[in-house]
């Protein structure tokens, strides 16, 4: 009975230090994600801090940013098709500044990041001036530790 209760106790304690090591593992990707992908707003921006960037998604990515992109299902081909679009607006930028608010973690399945960013630039197709200020959430669905789903929404 002593063994039991023994191997009850060891593994309660393994998987909260499991569940803590996550976290902290998890807590430190959010901060490198926002880093990498404040790198590819910036004016100065190239396709090797793009690379950076998508390294961290999985090859069938899944993508929403309402009310723009709407359909959020993994696909093949989904980081090829972000790295087009990404490539498109790449130094569209004159001006790009982020502060990440918060970070919010969900076991080893998601994260919420929640920023301030302020950019300024000439949208590359209509040529017209751009400059927007906005709160963002971002939620991140993970998969063997790339992001799978980003969700994108305007405070």
């Amino acid at each position: 009975m002593k063994r039991v209760f023994l191997a009850v106790i060891l593994l309660l304690i393994s998987s909260r230090l499991y569940a803590a090591d996550t976290g902290k593992d998890l807590k430190a990707f959010a901060h490198n994600y926002f880093e990498k992908m404040v790198a590819t707003q910036s004016p100065d921006a190239t396709k090797e801090d793009l690379e950076n960037y998508l390294k961290l998604l999985t090859d069938d990515i899944g993508h929403t940013h309402l009310p723009w992109e709407t359909d959020g299902t993994r696909k093949p081909g989904g980081k090829e098709s972000m790295r087009k679009g990404m490539t498109f607006y790449l130094g569209a930028h004159t001006e790009y500044s982020a502060e990440l608010l918060e970070v919010f973690i969900f076991n080893d399945s998601a994260i919420a990041l929640r920023y301030k960013d302020h950019a300024k630039g000439i949208h590359p197709q209509s040529n017209q001036k751009v400059e927007y200020s906005q709160t963002m959430m971002e939620i991140l669905e993970m998969d063997q530790g790339k992001v799978a789903v980003i969700r994108k929404y305007h405070e």
